[in-house]
């Protein structure tokens, strides 16, 4: 049996650390803070029983489990990040506890009004009865991704305790900064030496991905010219119009609030200007390349149409591609999605096989040679002050991993 009480204490003691991390940072990670629970994960690794414990310079932490069979078995890996995004505060988390869950509303703060109502969010309706970790609605949780550490330490703490469990070696990773697409850039795949790996970075109970979104982000800088208001016929250019008429000129309804599935979007998400100069920032997602391209082709045709209007360079576009949809590469291991599937199935909780509308740590490993499907965490509403977590979900979680493993050696017998 997990011991409950030892796993909610470890989870309490990751989100209360604060490891926001900053895409204006060059640096990796691109916070100082990150290192605290980094850290502080090192001498838990140790402590637990884990070989190998590494940190290396950039943070990134591995360690190994070794196998206790005799037989071959494939390494596998277990891998989750310990930054928080930077869309919403990590500073001074504090966690509350709702138990047997009543499924009415729950006051998050009574001073501020916040309330986090099933009315709303109707997914907390899945777990009546269950106990609950939320936030005090000032800061976002972290449960993104620190329930997926914890997880991973508790079910190595678990097969450490219950040598009955037969596994092969399994190796662990923990990463920073990919709350801002850089989890995997600096990953060691090779040191890390696993066959395969799945990420602990899902939502709901069940669910286990193997696509993604193509990713890409988008700067653009549009360029005007300030003059005095009173004097400015036929010498001033107002970058914020020009701004305006880039946003309108690409689809209305292809954005995230009117889009699902395998439905991609452009995402206008920062946007700072004045007369002078504006900028915009956009990230353009889709499940298919075909029409991840298409999408980035009408980008830049929006913005060489607007210069060649105006007859000068206005709006000045610079693309980048961050991640691809891991499919391509999972695929044709599809096994080891088999068996993910197959340890739900034997815990008796349906899996939820589904595309990512996002994209994880596994999606970039699985292009580095590390094949990596992503499987539930049991978080909720990440990235704000909604955000909760089921306990059972976290315990059920552990029990996957532990499973995963156990089904691995099994099959390669």
């Amino acid at each position: 049996m997990l011991n409950r009480e030892h796993i909610i204490n470890r989870f309490i003691s990751y989100v209360t650390i604060d490891t926001e991390s900053d895409p204006n940072s060059n640096t990796t990670p691109s916070t100082e803070k990150q290192w605290d629970l980094a850290n502080k994960l090192v001498e838990e690794l140790k402590a637990i029983g884990l070989s190998d414990v590494t940190i290396d310079e950039n943070a990134y932490v591995m360690a190994t489990l070794p196998s206790n069979v005799e037989h071959d078995v494939p390494t596998i890996g277990f891998i989750s990040h310990f930054d928080t995004s930077p869309d919403f505060t990590g500073a001074n988390v504090k966690p509350q506890i709702i138990e047997n869950y009543d499924g009415l509303d729950i006051i998050l703060n009574e001073a501020e009004n916040i309330v986090l109502s099933p009315s709303y969010f109707d997914d907390l309706l899945m777990y009546k009865g269950q106990t609950l970790i939320t936030t005090d609605g000032t800061t976002l949780l972290g449960a993104d991704d620190k329930a997926g550490i914890c997880e991973i330490v508790s079910a190595m703490e678990f097969l450490i305790n219950n040598p009955d469990i037969k596994h092969g070696t399994i190796k662990v990773g923990f990463t920073p900064d990919e709350e801002i697409g850089r989890g995997a850039h600096k990953f060691d795949v090779a040191k890390f030496g696993a066959d395969w790996a799945y990420t602990m970075d899902g939502s709901q109970v069940g669910e286990l991905e193997y696509e993604n979104f193509n990713a890409a982000g988008a700067k653009v800088k549009i360029n005007g010219k300030i003059v005095h208001p009173g004097y400015a016929k036929g010498k001033m250019i107002n970058s914020m119009h020009y701004a305006t008429e880039f946003i309108n000129s690409l689809p209305k309804k292809e954005v995230p609030e009117h889009t699902e599935g395998y439905e991609g979007f452009f995402h206008l998400h920062d946007m700072t200007g004045k007369v002078e100069q504006t900028e915009l920032q956009y990230i353009i997602r889709d499940h298919d390349r075909e029409k991840f391209e298409a999408r980035k082709t009408l980008m830049q045709k929006v913005a060489d149409d607007i210069n060649a209007k105006y007859n000068r360079e206005v709006i000045e576009l610079d693309i980048k591609d961050q991640y691809y949809n891991m499919r391509e590469k999972v695929e044709p291991v599809k096994h080891i999605v088999d068996i993910a599937e197959e340890a739900m199935k034997q815990l008796d909780i349906k899996p939820l096989i589904k595309a990512i509308r996002g994209g994880t740590d596994g999606s970039q490993l699985s292009y580095m040679g590390l094949p990596c499907p992503n499987i539930f965490a049991g978080g909720h509403n990440f990235h704000g002050r909604y955000e909760y977590v089921p306990v059972e979900s976290i315990l059920k979680a552990t029990q996957v991993i532990c499973k995963i493993a156990e089904l691995t050696q099994e099959r390669y017998k």
